[in-house]
């Protein structure tokens, strides 16, 4: 399913339903396309969805970082004229979705994090030393997800051409470095939105107990496993990932 990228100011976004309005922001990595069976579904549950695309390689390398991420977060939504949002998540996505509940908190009006930083960040931007070589990159690129072949030679070759150009790759560094230092373990217990945790067992970017941690800090937040299960859960389990959220949203009210 392919949606037309709108283009408007300084934005460049995709946009499917109408009705409450669903942010997602994409990883490190991550391509919009990564959340077509999120926007797929949702927009059918009379949700609007909206994918914005983050400006992680074209800021400038001072502004390369969670902080300004997040700031560009919250301009986006003051743009569309939304009063409150819900925002989506994964891995860096997630790290900036709390950063800006953080600064932004009545913005918020609930947030789902799955494989999100912001806790843990010793795999963000490691492991390029061999980047010229194709199949370590591809070997990298599989270890994301529990089934391998989830990493399609078009996300190998996209992961590929990023930590081969110079400039992304320094970008990609940069923004590890500063999730480590926009570490978040003292700013959860003070943020009271409700939080919908989702994350594969067998996640080994960041590891099961991150997302264990993600809710004994958050004060209002639910955790959610999804078995055979890497990194990217909306991707590898589509259905019940919906299922799951979906689920939750009626529960809460949203």
């Amino acid at each position: 399913m392919v949606h037309k990228l709108k283009k408007e100011k300084n934005f460049r976004y995709i946009e499917t339903g109408e009705g409450t309005p669903i942010i997602v922001l994409h990883g490190l990595m991550g391509g919009l396309s990564n959340f077509n069976e999120v926007s797929h579904y949702f927009s059918k549950k009379h949700y609007n969805v909206i994918i914005p695309e983050l400006p992680i390689y074209s800021m400038s390398l001072l502004k390369t970082n969670v902080n300004s991420f997040a700031k560009y977060l919250h301009d986006f939504i003051l743009f569309k004229g939304y009063k409150e949002v819900i925002l989506l998540g994964n891995s860096l996505g997630g790290h900036i979705g709390l950063y800006h509940t953080k600064m932004f908190p009545e913005t918020v009006k609930a947030l789902i994090i799955t494989g999100s930083s912001g806790l843990y960040e010793s795999a963000m931007g490691s492991g390029y030393t061999k980047r010229s070589d194709y199949e370590v990159i591809k070997k990298k690129a599989q270890e994301v997800f529990y089934d391998p072949a989830i990493a399609t030679k078009e996300i190998v070759d996209e992961v590929y051409e990023t930590v081969n150009d110079r400039n992304k790759l320094i970008k990609t560094l940069a923004i590890a470095k500063s999730a480590i230092r926009h570490n978040m373990s003292k700013d959860l217990p003070h943020m009271h939105v409700p939080t919908c945790i989702i994350w594969g067992k067998n996640d080994t970017v960041t590891p099961p107990e991150v997302g264990k941690e993600f809710n004994d800090l958050l004060p209002d937040s639910d955790l959610f496993w999804i078995d055979k299960c890497g990194h990217a859960a909306m991707m590898e389990h589509p259905q019940k990932f919906n299922d799951i959220l979906y689920a939750w949203l009626q529960k809460r009210g949203f």
